[in-house]
């Protein structure tokens, strides 16, 4: 993948999880993608109160990742590098 299509690609998941965030915020947590992998898989790092939460795997399937594959269906997996059960 080249530079200037992964940043594309960067730049709507972010605007995805723009939809998630003020949820994540009202619990003093956020989420920043990390990178986009070769194979489409999402690297991201719980921030916050979301990175000592034991709901935050729920949050990343029912939340996070059903999100950005409806909004970014080239997307195929959500991984967080942090957080409880990591």
């Amino acid at each position: 993948m080249e530079l200037e299509q992964k940043n594309d690609f960067i730049q709507r998941i972010e605007t995805a999880l723009d939809s998630i965030r003020p949820h994540l915020k009202i619990d003093g947590g956020n989420v920043e993608v990390v990178d986009l992998t070769e194979e489409m898989i999402v690297q991201i790092k719980w921030m916050g109160n979301c990175s000592a939460c034991s709901m935050s795997a729920m949050t990343m399937r029912t939340g996070i990742e059903e999100t950005l594959k409806a909004k970014v269906p080239e997307v195929k997996g959500v991984v967080a590098l942090n957080g409880v059960g990591v």
